[in-house]
């Protein structure tokens, strides 16, 4: 049944007191012709930033089709080269590799609340070579390596202990192997920018917002003012 239009509804929770966005301002006389350099620059400022915890904490959006849902999840952003943004994880049985495999389309969003900024990337995903994918693999701790060989990631487990026998199975599997390898199933995704927008907080919710575009990636980057 449809709810009915004119219902007044009371609010289950109030959101907290309204936060005021006045530290920085954007122009577009400081942002670089390249959007994956002014990225760096900000990306830079954040790590910079001793209030900013987890700079590379990002929101990944992924829409499965025919059905149009979208999910998203977050996870961390792990490397930038002249084609993208890469993340690793589960490709074989996650919720996001079922929507990339129906719709290669992503997103990602960063948020750095101290500096009061937003970036948000729109644009088609690939997988990386395999050799990049073992690259990073190496660099990860022990049990991060046996925990992504353990997990059927999002699959229906039947209790925790399932999970633990898993794991269990892949340290006795794994015994004695001095660096454990990446599975067929893991690897590397690059979400390939279409369109990015830096987003600057400014007071009263005027915010100053520029979206690099450009239809394919071969096009030019065109610069836009947006409205907040």
């Amino acid at each position: 049944m449809a709810e009915d239009p004119n219902r007044t509804q009371t609010p289950i929770i109030f959101a907290p007191k309204t936060y005021q966005y006045d530290k920085l301002t954007l122009s577009e006389s400081q942002l670089k012709p390249d959007p994956l350099d002014q990225f760096t620059l900000w990306f830079e400022e954040a790590k910079e930033d001793p209030r900013e915890t987890l700079p590379e904490a990002i929101t990944f959006s992924s829409a499965e089709l025919p059905s149009g849902r979208v999910s998203s999840r977050i996870l961390l952003f792990k490397e930038l080269d002249h084609r993208g943004f890469t993340i690793y994880s589960n490709w074989g049985t996650s919720r996001k590799a079922m929507d990339i495999k129906s719709n290669p389309h992503g997103a990602i969003n960063f948020f750095w609340k101290d500096l009061q900024r937003q970036v948000r990337v729109e644009g088609f995903t690939e997988y990386v070579n395999r050799q990049t994918s073992e690259r990073y693999f190496h660099t990860r701790p022990r049990g991060s390596k046996v925990g992504a060989w353990s997990s059927p990631q999002s699959q229906v487990l039947k209790d925790r202990q399932e999970l633990e026998d898993l794991v269990k199975k892949n340290n006795e599997r794994f015994a004695g192997v001095e660096d454990v390898p990446c599975p067929e199933f893991w690897g590397g995704l690059r979400i390939v920018p279409l369109e990015i927008e830096f987003w600057q907080g400014r007071p009263s919710r005027l915010h100053d917002r520029f979206v690099y575009r450009r239809k394919t990636e071969h096009d030019p980057w065109e610069i836009v003012r947006l409205a907040p």
